[in-house]
């Protein structure tokens, strides 16, 4: 029998979705729907937090995009960040930082290229490595 198929589901279970097989790593995670995080995220992939919370740090060598209506207070390091939410704290990336017009930053930024576009806010210092 596939991996996540059963043989026998009880009523009670029919709600829940199937369980991945350990042997699928997932392809990204997504953080949302009121979520409130504290504590340290490290992850290989994307990450997308949208409409979540979370303070604490968060490390990866991949992708970091901060959603609409997310709040993230963290120490961040990433290889890249698209930020549309707001961001307090500390972000270091790698290979970029893009600001979109719905963003609210108010951290010091260290990257070697920077996007910043119409109607996004930055507050804070830049260091171009």
């Amino acid at each position: 029998m596939p991996p996540g198929v059963f043989a026998h589901m009880d009523p009670t279970d029919a709600a829940q979705p199937p369980v991945p097989s350990p042997a699928e790593p997932p392809t990204g995670l997504h953080l949302g729907g009121g979520v409130v995080l504290e504590g340290k995220l490290t992850f290989a992939g994307t990450v997308r937090i949208d409409a979540a919370d979370f303070r604490g740090t968060i490390e990866t060598a991949d992708a970091l995009v901060v959603g609409d209506g997310a709040h993230v207070g963290a120490d961040i390091r990433c290889g890249s960040v698209v930020v549309h939410g707001e961001v307090t704290g500390s972000i270091h990336a790698r290979r970029s930082v893009e600001l979109r017009p719905s963003a609210r930053v108010r951290c010091d930024v260290v990257t070697p290229s920077i996007v910043v576009e119409k109607g996004a806010f930055y507050q804070g210092a830049l260091k171009m490595s």
